[in-house]
């Protein structure tokens, strides 16, 4: 059994468990953030909103901006690469929304997003990236609310910049920065680089989160043990198991602990999830966004083909209770679907589509980056 691992603090802000539930979109709605914080305690933040959307009042961005009721606890991540246009939304996210913590998203790698110099391209550009963390954190300053930073290893093997996102993070006041031990060109394919994180333990004094390939509770006392991390960022280990952090609870807290639900367990947590939809966003809705998960949470059960495609078109909960029913409540975990990657995957890009002339200079002090108020990824 492991001793506790001590709480995290990000400025005023203390999460008892130092765990932190990654944006992914069309995913970590206030559905999903419900659900996953009623297994365990930690920091359950909201889908990435682009911060030209906020500032400009698009409705898509807005509509993404829901809480439930039960957050006492609100945190979003923000996507921006104007200065102007994060400091002050996060200043409308702090004054009008609650918000209690706001993290920046510099590590996202979508072609569409770094092909115009945002997310996990933009810290190749220093100088741009130190303004718009110094703006971020000035805007949120007056409300107390802790500004953090989420980070890649750098654009490829050859153009790392995480250290130096470290070092300007913390110069800027940023309460933490969490590193996903991967580059942009490699998404997210192949194994996280754990040293990575380390090093930059080893190279900042504000805390760092650790992120990449945590799938069980055993990995992120591993992940800690190994670098010096003071908690960890869990993005597709949780798809299709909210649990996770009922087991990750535990493991910080020094308890043996790992949860292999019957299928019975699993169909109970299916119709909790469909249900929270359903509240927040209608049955019609609510049961359509269901339908993405229906596969991450029988992967590995012998469920046969016919009923996962009705489940994948079921439009009322009537519906899916009657072919939840059809499935059988005794059925084990597959324990060998532990330690596996779950979600997307794919393979290393050969290149980065980056802006002409990016990697020209590494200061970016009269460029900002092209932003569009629709929706991006998470990184």
């Amino acid at each position: 059994m492991t001793a506790p691992t001590a709480p995290l603090q990000l400025g005023p802000l203390t999460v008892a468990t130092p765990v932190v539930l990654a944006p992914m979109a069309g995913v970590t709605n206030a559905a999903f953030r419900r659900l996953c914080a009623e297994q365990g305690a930690g920091l359950y933040v909201c889908e990435m909103i682009t911060s030209r959307g906020l500032v400009e009042g698009d409705q898509h961005t807005r509509d993404m901006l829901v809480f439930d009721e039960a957050e006492t606890v609100r945190s979003v991540q923000l996507y921006g690469t104007d200065p102007v246009y994060v400091a002050k939304a996060t200043e409308i996210l702090c004054g009008e929304h609650g918000v209690a913590h706001v993290d920046l998203n510099f590590g996202c790698p979508v072609p569409k997003v770094t092909r115009k110099g945002g997310g996990g391209a933009l810290p190749w550009k220093r100088a741009l990236l130190g303004r718009i963390l110094e703006q971020a954190v000035a805007a949120a300053a007056p409300y107390g609310v802790p500004v953090t930073m989420k980070t890649r290893k750098g654009l490829d093997d050859d153009h790392l910049t995480y250290l130096d996102a470290g070092r300007i993070a913390q110069e800027s006041g940023v309460a933490a920065i969490a590193l996903h031990g991967r580059t942009v060109a490699q998404a997210y394919s192949g194994r996280a680089d754990w040293d990575s994180i380390a090093h930059l333990v080893d190279h900042v004094d504000i805390p760092v989160l650790g992120n990449g390939d945590v799938w069980e509770a055993a990995d992120a006392l591993r992940m800690v043990e190994q670098t010096g991390a003071a908690g960890v960022v869990v993005g597709r280990g949780c798809l299709g198991r909210p649990w996770l952090f009922r087991d990750l609870a535990a493991a910080f807290a020094g308890e043996e602990a790992q949860t292999l639900p019957a299928l019975g367990e699993v169909i109970t947590m299916m119709r909790r999830h469909a249900e929270l939809l359903c509240e927040h966003m209608g049955e019609e809705r609510g049961c359509k966004e269901f339908r993405k998960h229906v596969s991450w949470y029988l992967k590995g059960f012998a469920a046969g083909g016919t009923v996962r495609r009705s489940l994948g078109l079921v439009s009322t909960l009537a519906d899916l209770d009657a072919l939840l029913a059809d499935l059988d409540p005794t059925e084990p975990f597959p324990v060998a679907e532990l330690g596996t990657p779950r979600g997307r995957q794919g393979s290393p890009r050969d290149r980065v589509v980056l802006p002409e002339g990016w990697l020209d200079d590494t200061d970016g002090t009269d460029s900002i980056a092209a932003e569009d108020a629709g929706e991006t990824s998470g990184g």
